[in-house]
C-alpha cells in the first residue's frame, strides 16, 4: 500500500463500470474488490485497511457477514465511511456506524425516474388488468374481452405515502394522467408537499380516500408493517395497493387476505420480505397481482446514475468535502476527529 493512499473497497457483486472508471481518475485513491464467497481471509485483509466501504444495498444478495454492522466495523479500524449502493441501506446498521464515528451515505434520487416510471407501469398493469389478460391468453381460449375489462386511472385519486425524490416524480406522472394526487409525509410541511405536486393529507385520510395507495417511504422502525390488516381494511373497496419502497413496510399475509376477500382489487409489488419470494408464495398465484423482483430502479440508465453518483460522492468525501447524501450527520464531529488521525 502506498503512503497517503486513500483506500476504497467494494464487493464483486455487479456494479456499473462507471463507478470504477470515476474513481480511477482520482490519483490518490485506490479501489479494491473482494469476493463475497470464498477467499474470506483476502476479503478481510482488504476491508481491514479500507477507508471507504461501498456496500451493496441488496440484503438478499449480499451474505450477512459483509453487512456493515458492529462486528464488521470492529475489524475495520480505519473505516471512515460506508457508502450504500442505492437509496436504501438495509445492509447497514446506521446506529452501529454512528457509534463508531463512521459516516453512512446513500445514493437517494439517482434512480428516481426509473422507479417512478415502474410505479406507473404497475398501476396501469393492475388497473387495466394487462397481466391477467396476458396470462389468460397464454393458457386458455374462449374468454371475452369484457372478462378482462379494467379501469382507466384518469380521474382516480392517487395517494403517495412519502413524496421525496421518487414520490414527487410519481406525482407529476399521475397528474399527467389526469389523477388527483394526495400525499402524506411526516418530514414535509403541507406547503412543501403542495410544491411537489400533491395535496397534503393525514395518513388515515390518504388510506381512506385513495383509489391507489403507493408507498415511497423508507423502511425503518416507524414504517415496519405500516400497511397491515387494519390499514387494508380502511382502504376503499376496489382500491389498488402499490409498493416500490421496501419489503416489510407492507404485511404480505394481510395483503393476501385483503385480496382474497375481494376488498382490494389488486396489487403491484416490486418489493418483498424475501427477494425473490418463493415460487409458492400465495401472492404469486394471484392474477390480480403484478409482481416484479425489486427491479423498479434497475435500468441501464439508473444503474449508471447510481454508480456515478456514488463514486462522485466518495471522491468528494476523500477530498475533504461534506457528502451531500449523509444519513447520520450526528456522526460528523467524531468522523472529523478520526479522519484527522487516520488520514492526517
Amino acid at each position: 500500500m502506498k503512503t497517503g493512499e486513500k483506500r476504497v473497497v467494494r464487493s464483486d457483486l455487479w456494479i456499473n463500470p462507471a463507478f470504477d472508471e470515476r474513481l480511477a481518475r482520482e490519483p490518490a485513491v485506490s479501489l479494491s474488490v473482494f469476493q463475497v464467497r470464498g477467499q474470506a481471509a483476502a476479503a478481510w485483509d482488504l476491508l481491514g485497511a479500507a477507508h471507504v466501504y461501498h456496500v451493496s444495498a441488496a440484503k438478499d444478495e449480499l451474505p450477512p457477514e459483509w453487512f456493515a454492522k458492529a462486528d464488521l466495523l470492529a475489524r475495520c479500524p480505519d473505516l471512515l465511511c460506508v457508502s450504500s449502493s442505492g437509496a436504501g441501506y438495509d445492509t447497514v446498521d446506521v446506529a452501529d456506524c454512528t457509534a463508531a464515528g463512521v459516516l453512512v451515505v446513500n445514493q437517494a434520487g439517482a434512480n428516481a425516474p426509473s422507479v417512478a416510471e415502474h410505479t406507473l407501469g404497475l398501476m396501469l398493469g393492475v388497473s387495466r388488468r394487462m397481466l391477467e389478460s396476458d396470462r389468460r391468453m397464454r393458457r386458455e381460449t374462449g374468454f371475452s374481452r369484457e372478462d378482462v375489462m379494467g379501469h382507466e386511472i384518469r380521474g382516480k385519486t392517487l395517494g403517495l405515502v412519502g413524496i421525496g425524490h421518487i414520490g414527487r416524480r410519481v406525482a407529476a406522472l399521475g397528474q399527467a394522467f389526469g389523477m388527483d394526487v394526495i400525499a402524506t409525509d411526516p418530514f414535509l410541511s403541507p406547503e412543501e408537499i403542495a410544491s411537489r405536486g400533491a395535496r397534503a393529507v393525514s395518513f388515515d385520510e390518504l388510506v381512506e380516500q385513495s383509489d391507489f395507495v403507493s408507498l415511497h417511504c423508507p423502511r425503518d422502525a416507524s414504517t415496519l408493517k405500516l400497511m397491515n390488516a387494519s390499514t387494508y381494511g380502511r382502504m376503499k373497496k376496489g382500491a389498488i395497493f402499490i409498493s416500490t419502497a421496501r419489503g416489510g413496510i407492507h404485511d404480505e399475509a394481510a395483503l393476501v387476505e385483503a385480496l382474497r376477500s375481494g376488498h382490494l382489487a389488486g396489487a403491484g409489488l416490486d418489493v418483498w420480505d424475501q427477494e425473490p419470494p418463493p415460487l409458492d408464495h400465495p401472492l404469486l398465484a394471484m392474477d390480480n397481482v403484478f409482481a416484479t423482483f425489486h427491479t423498479a430502479g434497475v435500468t441501464h440508465e439508473a444503474r449508471r446514475n447510481v454508480a456515478s453518483m456514488a463514486a462522485e460522492q466518495i471522491a468528494g468525501l476523500l477530498a475533504g468535502e461534506r457528502p451531500p447524501r449523509l444519513i447520520n450527520p450526528e456522526a460528523w464531529s467524531a468522523y472529523e476527529k478520526r479522519r484527522a488521525r487516520i488520514l492526517g
